[in-house]
């Protein structure tokens, strides 16, 4: 007996030092922070080979998680998706193909070379594209109408073409002149010139409610995104019918006994939604999973579903609402992304962790945590006012960490915040 109290006071005495050596490095590097002194600040640092928390400051407090967001989308796609995304359902009648659209984002994305459905289809001489599947908006609930234009809202939609998006392109190359080129073409008919908006040397502007878009015929070289507007599957029916070039109209026929192309590998998706932090991946893959369990699309029903079954165990029950983190209604507690790395390592293996989560000098962390890389995998997240980061970490005695900063409320740049993260997490990491 008394040996086994001597065992538990030498690791509650090695825990108190844990968090307090811990401590002393997030009040320096954090706390006394100019730039976070009206702050809100979470943070958890845990052990799962102990299953011991080293750190906790404010870590079952709610927080804005932006892109943390996307690490549980990444556990909802590795959980239900499989290996291999599924490009489209379908059925063949006669001379009529009927398909299905799943979510899939890969299908003419300029990012995915390979079209394995668009090679399927290229032969098809007549394709009803059935539309009972989709029950969700183009937007998810708290994103800011107002950046319907920007890249990082793209629409949402059950068969997306092209990244739900168009590029516009002037180049000045031989027999190019400065006529402004659309990718895809289909929306060439879409330009009006008018060299008044904005005031910028070049401006790209869109309609909020239709594709017609206005850029200025002067400036120089340029390239830009934007989303176009996905009038349900009406947009998709015309740009397919236009790349194909044949005979497609909407269906409400259900599939009985449909067959499957399948597209990419599941990791080819969620490493670049990930690395880049890639709001239309996030939200496609969401919606792809919400196919699979509830059999229609629809992201608030997929969210209540998980939340009551596979992620019953959450900390403190987050308010999830989209895929990507792009809403301010999202809320979640340090301790909930902690359950939630401890669940995908547990599930998947910390090999699968290192495929898909970014290390130092890849993705959103390039500029973060020196050439010495291997070390840290974690997802940033950044909005105005909020900078989190969550992920795993090893330590030089080659301890394995899960780790969650959530800091909300601040009001210098972020650049800053997030030295003083990385500066903290490096001393938790050459201390131990």
């Amino acid at each position: 007996m008394k040996t086994i109290v001597f065992f538990i006071s030498i690791i509650i005495i090695w825990s108190c030092g844990h968090s307090k050596l811990i401590g002393k490095s997030a009040n320096s590097n954090i706390f006394n922070n100019d730039a976070l002194q009206a702050a809100h600040i979470g943070i958890s640092i845990f052990e799962p080979s102990t299953n011991k928390y080293w750190y906790s400051f404010q870590d079952e407090k709610y927080f804005i998680p932006a892109s943390n967001v996307k690490i549980a989308t990444t556990y909802a796609a590795l959980k239900y998706l499989g290996n291999r995304l599924k490009g489209i359902k379908y059925e063949e009648h006669d001379n009529t193909i009927i398909i299905e659209g799943t979510g899939d984002p890969t299908l003419l994305h300029p990012g995915f070379k390979n079209q394995p459905v668009l090679k399927f289809l290229k032969d098809k001489k007549h394709i009803l594209i059935n539309t009972k599947n989709w029950d969700d908006a183009k937007w998810g609930q708290g994103w800011s109408w107002d950046d319907y234009a920007t890249e990082y809202m793209t629409e949402r939609s059950a068969l997306p073409l092209y990244g739900n998006m168009v590029t516009l392109s002037k180049n000045f190359s031989p027999g190019e002149g400065g006529i402004i080129k659309t990718y895809p073409s289909f929306f060439q008919d879409s330009l009006t010139y008018d060299d008044n908006i904005g005031t910028d040397s070049l401006e790209v502007h869109r309609s909020q409610d239709n594709n017609r878009f206005y850029v200025k015929s002067s400036g120089g070289l340029f390239t830009s995104r934007i989303p176009f507007v996905t009038h349900g599957f009406e947009t998709s029916r015309k740009l397919l019918r236009d790349t194909l070039k044949t005979d497609i109209r909407a269906s409400y026929y259900l599939l009985q006994n449909p067959s499957i192309i399948i597209s990419y590998p599941l990791d080819s998706v969620l490493k670049p939604m990930m690395h880049q932090s890639d709001n239309f991946l996030a939200e496609q893959t969401l919606l792809m999973a919400s196919n699979e369990v509830i059999g229609v699309m629809n992201v608030e029903r997929l969210i209540d579903t998980i939340l009551k079954t596979d992620l019953e165990a959450f900390p403190q029950k987050p308010r999830w609402v989209d895929g990507s983190g792009l809403s301010r209604y999202n809320l979640f507690s340090p301790r909930d992304f902690i359950y939630l790395l401890n669940k995908i390592r547990n599930e998947f293996g910390i090999e699968k962790v290192k495929q898909i989560f970014p290390t130092a000098t890849e993705g959103t962390l390039r500029n973060y945590y020196g050439a010495d890389s291997n070390f840290i995998y974690a997802k940033t997240g950044s909005m105005s006012g909020v900078v989190a980061l969550s992920g795993y970490l090893y330590t030089r005695k080659n301890k394995l960490l899960l780790f969650s900063v959530l800091i909300n409320n601040y009001a210098p740049s972020a650049t800053g915040v997030r030295k003083a993260i990385e500066v903290f997490l490096k001393s938790v990491r050459n201390k131990y």
